[in-house]
């Protein structure tokens, strides 16, 4: 089975991407796990400044997941630009690398754009729009404020060609809404889905965590990721990203028969450092056993493409917007 897709102007050698803040900058991986195996990976999230994050304990596992509370701890802007990247430039040659960013103001997103766009070692942009970890609009992440969605991606849109992703909530009731104004504000594709809130509690009724409430990730997360990526499917023809609970190869298909032409892994990382890299070996081994011609006959088509799938996977071609 042919594993490469067309995608964002670009060709990935596989679907299968490494979610932020589950792999650092690559670096950190690297010792453990051959990336180049990989279909590519998204950063940690970067802010403009370095962010020292929430307080210990960060993370708590539970019987079918992982809660988290990290809070966007990263080096900043400067520092990223200056080490993270040149790295990735040097020592990455395959797989697709989307810098992810995250702000606590619209402005912030501009800045980080604008500051690292010039920069090498990268494909585009993640807009970490969704993090439940740090409350950012009316204590709501931005996910959930329709204005504050498309003035982020209008913002970042103004000042890059480059591949923009907008990764959304998981908790959002009006999710076809937001989707359709992520995509008309100028997003490439969209990443669905984000950790969704919740708490663990000690016996005596004391969080687990020390900021409180975290992220859920995990297997647990994965049928709020898949009905996501069922709904962003039928409200856009953007390319999706499908994240959550990916562990196995079969998640990743039935990911890409939800409409995802992409699928991230993230908590599986933490207990197997190569889980991407057994899902890409596994996925080949299943779908040439199965006589599938390639992952792209897998991806459920958006509505209106009747089987036909776009190549670039773009809203508009990079060259269209100069």
């Amino acid at each position: 089975m042919r594993l490469d897709i067309e995608l964002f102007g670009a060709t990935f050698q596989n679907p299968v991407l490494l979610s932020s803040g589950t792999c650092g900058f690559g670096r950190e991986l690297a010792d453990v796990l051959d990336l180049e195996v990989l279909g590519g990976f998204v950063t940690k999230s970067v802010t403009l400044e370095p962010r020292a994050g929430n307080p210990a304990p960060r993370v708590a596992e539970f019987g079918a997941g992982m809660l988290n509370s990290v809070g966007l701890a990263n080096p900043g802007l400067e520092v990223v630009r200056r080490e993270k990247l040149p790295w990735i430039r040097d020592n990455v040659r395959l797989p697709r690398v989307f810098v992810s960013v995250a702000g606590e103001r619209v402005e912030e997103y501009q800045a980080l754009v604008e500051g690292l766009n010039d920069a090498d070692g990268f494909l585009g942009f993640e807009l970490n729009l969704s993090c439940p970890n740090v409350s950012v609009v009316g204590g709501r992440p931005f996910a959930l404020d329709p204005h504050a969605v498309r003035s982020v991606v209008e913002a970042c849109r103004a000042r890059t060609e480059r591949p923009l992703l907008a990764k959304l909530a998981p908790n959002d009731p009006a999710l076809e809404s937001t989707v359709g104004i992520a995509t008309d504000a100028g997003a490439d594709g969209l990443t669905l889905v984000n950790t969704l809130p919740g708490v663990l509690l000690h016996g005596d009724g004391t969080p687990e965590l020390g900021a409180g409430p975290g992220g859920m990730s995990g297997p647990a997360l994965r049928p709020t990721g898949l009905l996501a990526v069922s709904r962003a499917r039928r409200a856009t023809r953007l390319p999706l990203v499908g994240v959550g609970g990916v562990s196995h190869f079969l998640d990743a298909v039935a990911y890409a028969r939800a409409g995802a032409s992409l699928v991230q892994v993230g908590t599986a990382n933490f207990a197997d450092p190569r889980a991407g890299a057994r899902i890409v070996r596994d996925l080949g081994r299943w779908g040439t056993r199965r006589g599938v011609r390639s992952w792209s006959d897998l991806v459920a088509p958006a509505p209106g493409d009747h089987g036909v799938r776009p190549t670039t996977g773009t809203r508009t071609r990079m060259s269209e917007r100069t």
